[in-house]
């Protein structure tokens, strides 16, 4: 297998985001979106325009995933919300864990066949393990999948039946198969971090199937293999690094949030970059996300929004 090369990074737009997160690159739209969770806001960035646009949300926001034009699946605070982010219309909301107040939902990805999971944890960060993960099916039925997870993130799908997934307070990667009727069969430890290394926190895969995963306290990126060795890493300029996506106009470019949640003085100063978005040039290419499909009824179609 070739060697692994990555540029140095470049700084794509200085913000002081306090958890920036949710990275998602958009083909049809030239851009990187990402949000920050605990300033309820998401951002889009051009990178052929150079056009960035700040949107404001109600709850605090984890992740988006794309539907179509400017359909989106925006992952809230205890609401999964279907909407058009041009016109502000709100299609559908799916409302989650209405037992569980003081959670919220996390990362989210679509798997290969376009539906979409995601995890909750306890926004309190305490040491109590609240959270689950959950898929989003085609029909709009949530199934949960796993739980008692203190902070989810990711997941990343090496195929319809196997990903990885992340309790970042555990320090630790999962690797876990799935059958069709939406059960565990497997679920071993895939990687423990040490201390030393912060906790893994959103990761991604390249099409060698290799696992980039970002340390948050740990001002890197990591390359693993399939058999989880480290095969290379990257050092950026910002301590909590949060997640990372394939994109650009060859799907070779790689697109990293930080942010400056529980960061000190001295931190800062010393990673002064921390809350900004990122992007590093590879020699390798990503695994495009697909979008979020779903069947609708075809009088009242869900999507008969105006999405230009």
């Amino acid at each position: 297998m070739n060697k692994i090369v990555t540029s140095e990074p470049k700084i794509l737009w200085k913000l002081k985001c306090k958890l920036g997160e949710g990275t998602l690159w958009v083909k049809e739209h030239n851009s990187i979106y990402f949000v920050d969770i605990k300033k309820k806001k998401f951002f889009s960035l051009d990178i052929k325009k150079n056009k960035k646009k700040i949107f404001s949300v109600n709850k605090e926001i984890g992740f988006l995933a794309h539907v179509k034009g400017f359909i989106f699946v925006l992952g809230l605070q205890g609401e999964l919300r279907i909407q058009n982010i041009k016109t502000k219309k709100i299609i559908k909301s799916i409302y989650i864990e209405k037992n569980l107040r003081l959670n919220r939902i996390n990362d989210g990805k679509t798997d290969p066949a376009g539906n979409l999971w995601f995890g909750t944890m306890d926004n309190l960060e305490r040491k109590i393990e609240k959270g689950s993960l959950y898929k989003l099916d085609k029909k709009l039925m949530i199934n949960k999948i796993d739980s008692n997870y203190r902070i989810t993130n990711g997941p990343a799908f090496i195929d319809q039946s196997n990903f990885y997934h992340t309790d970042s307070s555990k320090k630790t990667i999962y690797k876990i198969k799935i059958n069709k009727n939406n059960k565990i069969t497997n679920k071993k430890i895939f990687k423990k971090f040490k201390v030393l290394d912060g906790s893994p926190d959103g990761m991604t895969l390249d099409k060698n199937k290799n696992l980039w995963v970002a340390h948050f306290h740990g001002a890197k990126i990591s390359v693993l293999n399939s058999k989880a060795k480290l095969i290379h890493t990257i050092n950026l300029p910002a301590k909590n690094i949060t997640n990372c996506t394939f994109g650009g106009q060859k799907n070779n470019q790689l697109f990293v949030t930080s942010a400056t949640k529980g960061l000190n003085k001295s931190d800062l100063q010393k990673f002064k970059y921390s809350g900004c978005l990122f992007s590093v040039k590879t020699n390798t290419k990503g695994i495009l996300q697909k979008k979020f499909t779903y069947k609708y009824e075809k009088k009242r179609s869900l999507l008969r929004e105006n999405t230009h």
